[in-house]
This record gives C-alpha cells, structure tokens and sequence, in this order.
C-alpha cells in the first residue's frame, strides 16, 4: 500500500488551477507519460536556466543583450497609425540618465493605457536591446507598480516545454504543486547527509523551482544533487532487493551434455561467431554455478542474441527442465519464434508459444502441455507471467528488452519455477558507465561481431524541403521489387507539435502508391498490428508506414529501403534501432534521414554520428558523451535510462555512494521495518521503484 503521506503528490496535475485538458495532453507529451502525469511528476521537471532580474541599472548603464529591470516614468503612447495595423505599438519612457521605447506588436490599446498611465511610475523587466540609437524593450516580461515589484522574483526558472505549452502556464503549475508538498521523513542515513551536504528534499525542491541565486539550478549543485541522489537511491535500492532475491543459492546444478546445442549448431546456416561462442560458454559456466545466474547478454542489431538465446534454452532442455522467453509485445514474440522454430525442429526440442492471441481451447492446450512438462521452451509476453500459466519445471527465464518491463513482470517469472536463472537480452548496446546504473552486478556477455552476409547500410541525411524526391526514390524501390519502411514519431496530428503524423503520412503515400501501403501504430489491437506485419512479411504490403512500434525485432529481410521523418526528433539508439530493420538479407540497404531545417548543433552531430558508424557500442558511447544525460535506452530524450533527475555527467560519483547505502541499508535492515524503513518505502513509491517492495514479504 503506497503511503498516504504521499497522495497529495499522487493527484492528477488535473487538480491544480488553470490546468484543463488542452494542458494535460501537453504535459503527458512533455513528461513522458501516457496517463495523466501526476503532480509529482510535475516538480520533477527541473529548470534548464533561470533569468536573472537582479540587475536594476539606470537607462543609460543598461547592457543591450542582457535581462535588466528599469525604474521608468511613462511619458507618452504612440498606438500605430490606422493604416497601418502591423505597426507597433510604442510607449516613451525615462529616468534621470535617458529615455527607453517599450514595443509591443497586435496590442490591445485599453490594456496597455491601463497599464502604463502617462506620468506612472512604472518598473520594467525584459531583454534590453538597441534599436535606431535608442534602448528598447520589446513585449516586457513584467510591468509592475511599487506594490507588484516586490512580489517580482528576482530569478525566475525556465523549463524544457513543448509547443503550445506557456512558460507562464507551467510557472504557475509548478508553484501551486510546491505548496501541495508535504514533511516527509528523511529517508538518506545522517552520515551520508552530512558528508554530501545535503539539504532537506521539500528544500531541494523548493530552490530548484524558485532559485534564490542562478547557481540553485545547476545540476552539480547540492539541491539539484539531493534531487538526484533520491532517485538513484531508490533504483539502486529495488535493484538491491530484486538481486537479493535472485542470487540466492540455487541447489543441485547442471548444463546438460551439449546433443541438443550440438544439432542446433548443425542446423544454422552459417558458423557462430567468436563472441557468440564466448556468450554461450560464460552462460553454461553460470548454469553450473552454485548460485543463480544473473546474466545480461547484449548485442548490436543483427549480432545473433536470439541464436545464443535458443542454445541457453538447449542447455536447459537437456538437462529435462523448462525455459521461458518473455518478449515485450506480440510482434517480438512472434518474431523469435520464426527465428527459433526451424533450429528447434531440427533438434527435436519442443517449442510454443503464448500471448493475448491465444484463447479457449488453444490457450487451455498449451497450458495443460505446459504443466505436464510436453513443452522445453515458450515464447511469450506478459501472457506467461498470468496466474493460470504453470509449469512442470521452470528452470531458466531469458527477458528481452528488460528496460521495457517493470521489476514486478521480471519476478512473477521467476516465480513459476524453483531457483530459476535468469538471462536478459538487450539489443541496445549500453555502456559501461551505465550497465551499473540499469542492471546492477549482472555478468556482462556482450555480441559485438556480425554474422556473415549482413549488408552494410547506406546511410544518407535529407532535408523535407527534398520529400518529393524522397517519395519518387521510394516509388522507384517499390518498382523494383523492394519493401519500404516509412517511420513517423506520432501517430496522429496534434496541433501543438508540427510533425507530420503517420495517419497524414499513410494516407499522402497510399493516394500515390494504392493498396501496396500499409500502416502499424502502437495504439492499434494487438490482432490488428499482427496482420499488418505479416502481410507487409509476405510482400502483399510493399510500404510499411509505421510509429517506433517497428523499432525492435521486426525481421523482413526483403526490407531494403527506411525512411526516417523528422530524424532530429529521435535519440541516436532508436535511429540506430529503426535502421537495423533493413540490411538483413542479402541485397543492399539505404537509410534516408529526413530532417526538418534548421538543424540544432546536438541534432545535427547526432545525424553526423549516425551516418559514421553502424557500431551499435560506438553510438550508444557517443549518444553519452554528445548529451551526457543521452538517452541510450531509446525510451527517453533525457536522463539516465529510467531516471528523469540524475545526469551522468553531473552524479556519476554519487552512483556508487547510493549503491554502497542501498547495500548498507538491506544489510542492517533487510525488512525495511522501523521508522527508517516507512521512510525508505516512501522513497520507493515516490519514485515509482516500488515494484521491488512485495520481496520484502518473498520466500
């Protein structure tokens, strides 16, 4: 049960004034969230810069250029003439030391004669500038009154937004969720608070969003530290509890004698790599091991993890014990077992699989097989972890895409069977940095060579004002007997973000190409998105118009051409993802990058970097190191994967002091009991790491 102490922080940001449901879709879009965010969300939203109204120089010693507050008297309006509508709006104003013109465009006459009687004085805030010889402010930021200037903050934070979203709106948003904050316990231990000088977090919070100085801001600072150190705190916390449970001793161990690796061997088409073979020994030592395996098998797109996969499972099954892979969606499930059945066939090991598609007497079926022990290995999504699925002898539990599930799904898989291993797969090369931060002390396997015959990929870079040539290249692809990928990032228009949609973009290209267009969207039932990609697989669809949906294990080796609208909208992993869908068969491979200009200095080195290298571990170190806080998962545009405060750059160091107290804090108190641990628990669910509380109570 989550705290009641946190509730307040649990409500809709619906509930604060002045946020309507225009506002809430800007902010699931802003905040990354699919429901409504909540107010917590909100005040973990930190400011990027902040203004600096501090400055309070006379006319003359004002610097163009720079935000300054004027102590002015209004001399005079000058609205602009009737034939000319588009002129601006000027009021003259002065001090002892000079005169300043204050502008304003498409004003409302009444409202600024109200705001700036002649002979007031006024005091203005704005950026300063030089105009004909005389200083300028254009569209103030404040006009106030004596009453108003010493309610002016003097530094004033500025937030990421999206378009539509006003700075004011998101100010005001903010400041109300500040009052709504409540005393929560302190849940860092004393000495770890003295030695990091650590404020209080309703502090912290408060000086990030209302920053007394501009310093208040900066990530490295202590208050946006503090912020920070929570968050890693309560990851490295449930990881702590997750490895707690999983590392336990795992009683009589053995891998099998290796007949049924050796007929997949056999079977493949081509020779396993150096690292392949190196992947599958480490996995086979561990399943000898005393203890579970905890093991992260990481590979570049196209490296073969599923191949390494099937032999772990093949290791299992010799020894008569079971294996379940679970997948984060139907169409990657279903994608494995297309990779994995023929191999399988040929070594006799028994395959099924089960996701939402699976009903009545089909689904009763495979569960009866299941339980009596007719099944080696099920590929699956969350259907697998259902409270009817049961096995006979669940010994090992092979996770793909981990970052996709919660720690709840990973466990309640475990939990089928006895002392099961786990083995996850990620097709996002991590860095080293990171893979601490994510996976805790998993072993590391990591695929970095290619299978033979894999295509390079032609990589190009190409304005929208090109689209038509773009559209006519894809036309000539089509013609050839090609297929063609079109990613879009939204699935429908919204008018406060200028993207084309993959609905707009579906309709434009099937009026030009006709019944050989298709389109798959993440929001579509997963039956419907199935048999959109099986007959894009099949060639009756010739053009796949697609979200991010595609972005992970879709395998059409027919597939030469992708197209990637608004390429400097995605992180440099997910491009990296979307291209590794072509150049897997045996034809050559083009990647168009269209892009909307003008390019900003980090989108445009990250197309750069895409275009260099196909290095899947080489681009997930660049994306860090171009955006420190780089979204090297593909699921966010900022932080450290699944953390929205930490930045590497700036909390590396505080990384391994929350993962020494994590450790400390399960040692002394494994239960999390006592008023240290109702802190502790707060944590947790305040940052939704809370999934790893329910172990508490675990056998």
């Amino acid at each position: 049960m989550r705290p009641a102490l946190l509730n307040t922080l649990f409500s809709p940001v619906t509930t604060l004034h002045g946020v309507g449901p225009k506002q809430d879709l800007l902010l699931r879009y802003l905040l990354s969230r699919e429901m409504t965010p909540r107010i917590a969300d909100l005040l973990f939203h930190l400011p990027v810069n902040v203004i600096d109204r501090s400055a309070r120089p006379l006319i003359r010693d004002a610097a163009p250029g720079t935000v300054v507050t004027l102590a002015v008297t209004v001399e005079r309006h000058r609205p602009p003439p009737p034939e000319r509508s588009r002129a601006p709006y000027l009021v003259y104003a002065s001090d002892e030391s000079g005169d300043v013109v204050l502008t304003w465009f498409r004003a409302q006459p009444a409202f600024l004669e109200k705001l700036l009687p002649v002979g007031a004085r006024r005091y203005v805030s704005g950026l300063a500038q030089m105009f004909d010889g005389t200083l300028q402010i254009v569209h103030p930021d404040h006009v106030v009154d004596e009453a108003g200037l010493a309610k002016l903050p003097l530094f004033e934070p500025v937030y990421p937004l999206t378009e539509g979203l006003a700075l004011g709106v998101l100010r005001r948003a903010v400041a109300q969720a500040l009052e709504r904050v409540p005393a929560l316990p302190e849940w860092i231990a004393p000495e770890v608070l003295r030695r990091c000088g650590f404020p209080p977090f309703a502090e912290a919070l408060a000086r990030v969003h209302q920053p007394q100085a501009p310093a208040d801001i900066r990530p490295e600072g202590p208050y946006w530290s503090r912020l920070a150190y929570d968050e890693l705190l309560a990851g490295q916390l449930a990881l702590a509890l997750v490895r707690a449970q999983l590392r336990r001793p795992a009683g009589t161990r053995h891998a099998g004698d290796g007949h049924l690796r050796e007929k997949i061997v056999a079977a493949l088409p081509y020779a396993l790599t150096g690292s392949q073979r190196e992947a599958l020994a480490a996995i086979v030592t561990d399943l000898a091991q005393p203890m579970r395996m905890l093991r992260l098998l990481q590979g570049d797109v196209g490296s073969g993890k599923t191949v390494v996969a099937l032999l772990a499972a093949a290791a299992v099954a010799e020894t008569g014990r079971q294996v379940a892979l679970m997948a984060p969606t139907e169409i990657l499930a279903r994608q494995h077992l297309a990779t994995i059945a023929p191999l399988a066939d040929a070594a006799g090991l028994r395959v099924a699989i089960l996701t939402g598609r699976e009903k009545g007497r089909e689904r009763a079926d495979i569960l009866a097989r299941l339980a009596a022990g007719g099944i080696d290995l099920i590929v699956g999504t969350h259907a697998l972890i259902q409270d009817d699925v049961a096995f006979s002898a669940l010994a090992l539990a092979i996770v793909d895409e981990q970052h996709r599930f919660g720690v709840r799904e990973r466990l309640a898989l475990t939990r089928k069977g006895k002392a099961v291993d786990v083995l996850v797969l990620s097709a996002t090369p991590i860095p080293r940095t990171l893979v601490l931060t994510y996976f805790g002390d998993m072993d590391v396997s990591e695929l970095r060579e290619k299978p033979a015959g894999r295509q390079p990929v032609d990589t190009r870079a190409v304005s929208m004002a090109r689209l038509d040539e773009v559209v006519e290249a894809a036309g000539r692809a089509l013609a050839a007997g090609a297929r063609v990928y079109w990613v879009c990032p939204l699935v429908e228009e919204s008018a406060e973000v200028d993207l084309t949609d993959a609905g707009q973009r579906h309709a434009a290209l099937r009026a030009r190409f006709g019944d050989a267009v298709g389109l798959v969207h993440g929001r579509m039932r997963g039956p419907d998105k199935d048999r959109v990609m099986r007959a894009f697989a099949d060639g009756d669809i010739r053009l796949l118009v697609a979200t991010t949906v595609i972005e992970v294990g879709v395998d059409v080796p027919e597939a030469t051409v992708m197209v990637i609208e608004h390429a400097e909208r995605f992180g440099l992993a997910q491009l990296h993802q979307l291209r590794g869908r072509v150049g897997r068969g045996n034809e050559r491979s083009t990647c168009l990058l269209l892009y909307r200009e003008p390019l900003g200095e980090l989108a445009r080195a990250r197309l750069s970097v895409i275009r260099e290298t196909t290095d899947g571990f080489r681009i997930a170190e660049e994306d860090l190191r171009l955006r420190g806080e780089g979204d090297v998962l593909g699921t966010r545009q900022s932080g450290l994967p699944g953390y929205r405060l930490a930045r590497i750059e700036a909390h590396a160091q505080l990384l391994s002091q929350a993962r020494e107290e994590a450790i400390a804090i399960l040692r002394d108190n494994p239960k999390l009991s006592g008023e240290r641990g109702a802190a502790l628990r707060c944590l947790l669910y305040l940052f939704e790491r809370d999934e790893a509380l329910p172990l508490l109570g675990a056998g």
